[in-house]
């Protein structure tokens, strides 16, 4: 396969998933602040500078908007041409990579990419915005459910699915970590003691927002609580967007792309996946939490960072 092909289908799964996971991320924070029994502009603008800051979009934002408030974080966040990461910019990027890479990829999914970014880009999906912009976000997530869907349905899994695979795990794992993140470190409730009424509503929205509240339930009973939602969205193994999950399958697609056994490493990118594999497995959430769980989670981003950089270096450079 080009580098320049496998170059666009990882881009193509970081975008679409990248899309997905920002509509989340304002879903939770929608619902979190609804109830806010703090009113004013000074609290408004703590309560969404915070979604600024973990997405790493500050800095583009005060170049384009005057007040800090919900309706331009999610303006700027979800329609935003200038921003290169607001959803819309999101599905224009990977529809221009789905096109580059046609042949490579089946006609559904190439359908399934095309109605979104027209959707997105219609008067409903203003409308639907301006009527209920929580309703808007779950059906970004549901387009991107579908993507994903037909692409396991209709694509040849070889070497051009593993590089789809490698882009959205990465990206997920990436997206939980800021997720986890934003909420147990910036979001905690003004004066609220932890592991109290309004904070356990707020891990069940991050539960929620992640798909795991009803999956968490089955495995823990009693109060929704700090440490175990931390343990379950970071080092639950089956669960499909946990961290160790997302970790494992990006790990394992590296392997299938080289042919090496997941017991080596064929090249620096496994090498990195595999220790960041084993680091989460043999983790706790006890020694997550004693070193720091922001300290734990920002090294965690850092070091897929570093993975997707050395892969494409490694097979992604045609110039």
């Amino acid at each position: 396969m080009l580098s320049r092909v496998a170059d666009s289908l990882y881009w193509l799964s970081r975008y679409i998933e990248r899309a997905e996971n920002n509509a989340r991320i304002l879903d939770v924070n929608i619902q979190l602040t609804l109830d806010s029994e703090h009113a004013g502009a000074a609290q408004e603008r703590a309560d969404w500078l915070p979604i600024l800051a973990t997405l790493e979009d500050l800095a583009q934002f005060d170049q384009q908007y005057d007040a800090l408030n919900a309706a331009t974080v999610c303006e700027h966040l979800t329609f935003s041409p200038a921003n290169p990461n607001s959803i819309l910019s999101c599905v224009a990027a990977a529809r221009e990579n789905a096109r580059t890479v046609r042949e490579y990829i089946s006609s559904e999914m190439w359908e399934r990419i095309n109605s979104l970014y027209l959707w997105l880009n219609s008067d409903a999906a203003r409308e639907l915005y301006r009527d209920s912009a929580i309703d808007l976000y779950r059906q970004i997530v549901d387009h991107s459910h579908q993507f994903n869907g037909t692409t396991d349905a209709t694509l040849t899994q070889v070497e051009g699915w593993n590089f789809l695979q490698v882009g959205k795990f990465l990206e997920r794992a990436d997206a939980a970590s800021r997720i986890i993140d934003l909420k147990y470190h910036i979001l905690l409730p003004h004066g609220e003691q932890v592991g109290g009424t309004v904070d356990n509503v707020q891990w069940q929205a991050v539960l929620k927002s992640c798909s795991g509240f009803e999956a968490y339930q089955k495995l823990y009973t009693g109060v929704v609580s700090p440490a175990s939602v931390a343990e379950f969205l970071i080092l639950h193994e089956s669960f499909p967007r946990s961290i160790l999950f997302c970790v494992d399958h990006l790990d394992a697609a590296l392997h299938r792309i080289s042919g090496s056994e997941r017991t080596k490493f064929a090249n620096p990118a496994e090498r990195l996946s595999g220790r960041l594999l084993s680091d989460i497995h043999y983790a706790t959430v006890a020694d997550i939490f004693a070193s720091g769980l922001h300290q734990w989670l920002d090294s965690l981003q850092l070091r897929l960072i570093e993975v997707g950089a050395t892969m494409r270096s490694q097979f992604c450079t045609w110039q």
